[in-house]
Parts: C-alpha cells; structure tokens; sequence
C-alpha cells in the first residue's frame, strides 16, 4: 500500500519521481482499510530533507501509512521556512488528544548540551511521557533516542574526544529479533554524533536489549520490549549524500572534521559516495510498521489502556 501524505508536501514530488507509492487523501478515502496512523517529531534542522528520508522508508511498507508531521510548538525552527511548518505541521498540542499506531522522535543537534538546557526539554518530556499512552510503539533515533533512554531509564549520554562520523560495519545480536527479520549478521549503518550511551549502563537495565552493536562505535539499537520502544542510536535513515552533506558544510565554515570514514570512495571527497545500507533502512521501518500492524488494537481509541 501507499504512503498518505498531503498532495502539495514537498516529499510527495520526490518520492513519485523515485517510484515510491503515494497517494492523495481523495484515494485514500475510497480504500474500506483503517490506515495506520504514523507520527513523526521532526526536530532536525532541515525539515523538508528529513520528512523525505522517513517518509521514503514507510512508503515502502505494503500497508496503507497516514503520515503526521508534528513540531515542539515552543521552538521557532531556523532552517525551515515557517509557511513549510504552518502548511504541513501540527504543533505537539494539536494532536495531543490523537492515538497513533506509530511515533518518530528524530535526532536534533543539540547533542553536546546537558538535557536540562535544550529549550524545548520540558515539552519533549511531556510529549515522551504522552507518548506512553498515545502511540502503540515509538522509534527514537538518534539524539532523540539519547533522550528518550535517559528521560525513561536514567542511561546517561557522554560525549566523544571527536565526531563519530562515518560508514561502521554493525553486528545482528539476535537475529530471532521481530525487527531484524531479514537482517544479514554483518552490515553498515551511517553514524554521525558527537555524543554515545555505553552499553555497560544499558546492561544494568532489565527491560532493555541491545540488538545491534559496533565493535569500533558501540551501541546502535536497543529494544524495550515493556514500553514497546526501539532506541536507534545512529542515522540509518540518511540518504546517499547526507554525510556529505556534513563534512562539506564543516569545511566551508572553516570547522575542524575529520572525513568521513569508509565513505568517500579511495577518500576522495570528489567522488560520489555509494549507498551501503539502504536494503537495511528498508528492513528496519518495514519490520517495525509489520510489528506494529500485527499488534496494535484496531480501534484506536484503546491504544495505550493497559489491559
């Protein structure tokens, strides 16, 4: 099935010229199928760009997705231009009072700050507490999963001597895992953080399973199978030219990085990189929507009442 997603989103151009499946909301009403309803914080800078990247890999999904974009309406975003927001967003409280099968809380370059001084960190505490009771299951990614860990479990994030940048193999800690069907036992996830979360203190904390791991960049995906939460530490989202994207803004600012490893073929940056890890991005949301389809209560309004 389709991605639904309103016809005049900038995404929805993208993704026809791609071949992924969208419809108007004029077919989706004519379809007898309750779509899952999807949700996604997008606290990156630039908007437009991240709504293509997850709304690329849920479009894929055989099921029918309705897609929601919501913002912390206590932030102005810089990046994006605000009639974007204003056409295509809803602020946190506009849909507070919404179920959802399914909710994204993106990364957001705030990461070397203490939790406690990013603006918006009171309201993104409601909204993860919020989302305890109005989204079937959460993907964090991310900073986003930095903070999720931490508001939920207390697992601290600590910051890098330098950027972790680049293309890292990956291990399939347990292949049994319902959101690693699929997923060969070695692989190549994007990474671009300044900060980690150490799998020692992860460990100490019953309801949390790592599934994925790097032996150079430590943990990737975590599982909480109480909460029904995933905690995706890296960027397996990004698309073919995202890090580079990075480092040529770093250099044009004049800031000190470092290029990004195993990325530019032979290390020249003049070279367009390949894309290693798209098969796996499609495998990880398609695995998570079916999970989410296969358990979710077909009457909204019960998602989140404890049985």
């Amino acid at each position: 099935m389709p991605i639904k997603i309103p016809d005049t989103l900038p995404a929805f151009e993208t993704l026809l010229k791609e071949g992924v499946r969208v419809m108007t909301e004029t077919m989706a009403i004519r379809q007898d199928i309750r779509p899952l309803q999807i949700g996604i914080l997008n606290l990156m800078p630039n908007k437009i760009k991240t709504e293509v990247q997850f709304a690329r890999l849920i479009g894929a999904s055989p099921l029918q997705v309705e897609f929601t974009l919501v913002r912390v309406g206590g932030h102005k975003a810089k990046n994006t231009p605000e009639e974007h927001l204003l056409s295509f967003y809803h602020t946190w409280e506009e849909v507070q009072d919404r179920k959802f099968d399914g909710f994204i809380i993106t990364g957001a370059p705030v990461e070397t700050l203490p939790f406690e001084e990013v603006t918006y960190w009171d309201e993104l505490k409601q909204i993860l507490d919020w989302t305890e009771t109005h989204a079937h299951s959460t993907l964090n990614i991310c900073w986003g999963a930095m903070a999720a860990i931490y508001h939920f479990h207390g697992v601290p994030k600590h910051t890098l001597t330098e950027k972790a940048f680049g293309i890292y193999r990956h291990r399939n800690l347990k292949p049994s895992s319902v959101y690693l069907n699929g997923f060969s036992d070695d692989f190549q996830v994007p990474v671009s953080r300044w900060t980690e979360v150490r799998r020692a203190e992860i460990d100490k904390v019953p309801d949390l399973s790592v599934l994925m791991e790097s032996p150079e960049m430590g943990v990737c995906l975590v599982e909480e199978t109480r909460g029904n939460r995933l905690y995706m530490f890296n960027h397996i989202e990004y698309d073919s030219t995202s890090l580079a994207d990075e480092y040529f803004r770093d250099v044009d600012a004049g800031i000190p990085i470092k290029m990004p490893h195993d990325y530019f073929p032979h290390n020249d940056p003049s070279i367009a990189p390949p894309n290693r890890w798209r098969s796996h991005a499609h495998l990880l949301l398609n695995n998570w929507i079916n999970e989410i389809y296969q358990t979710t209560p077909f009457d909204p309004q019960e998602i989140g009442i404890k049985s």
